[in-house]
């Protein structure tokens, strides 16, 4: 199982070719994708957002939310905060999900890179 982050997903369904958009490709082939439930929510408040993006994006299995989850993203955000990092509260919530089926995450957002260094995501 891999995940993918929003930027990567959206880039995928524009057309983008890059390292993280082939990456969902194989995944998606592979029938190997989950989200993150913030990732789906992102997705489909886009108002641009196509009607068979949507339908895509809604049949993608998700990462179930663990008990403790929000606590745990919380003192992940703190953290980083702490040491001065910009950590949005959307980032924080899909990298918890990640961390906590340890699965990797497909993203095209360096803000990721501060919760794989100190919050133990794994970054596709």
């Amino acid at each position: 199982m891999i995940a993918a982050d929003t930027s990567s997903l959206s880039a995928f369904f524009q057309g983008d070719e890059d390292t993280d958009t082939r990456l969902v490709q194989i995944a998606l082939n592979a029938r190997d994708i989950v989200l993150p439930p913030v990732v789906v929510t992102e997705m489909l408040s886009d108002p641009s957002a196509q009607e068979d993006m949507m339908q895509t994006v809604a049949r993608f299995q998700l990462l179930p939310i663990l008990d403790g989850y929000w606590i745990r993203a919380g003192n992940s955000r703190r953290l980083l905060r702490q040491k001065g990092f910009k950590a949005k509260v959307a980032d924080a919530l899909i990298a918890q999900s990640c961390i906590d089926h340890d699965v990797a995450l497909i993203a095209r957002d360096d803000d990721f890179r501060h919760f794989a260094k100190h919050c133990g995501l794994k970054l596709a």
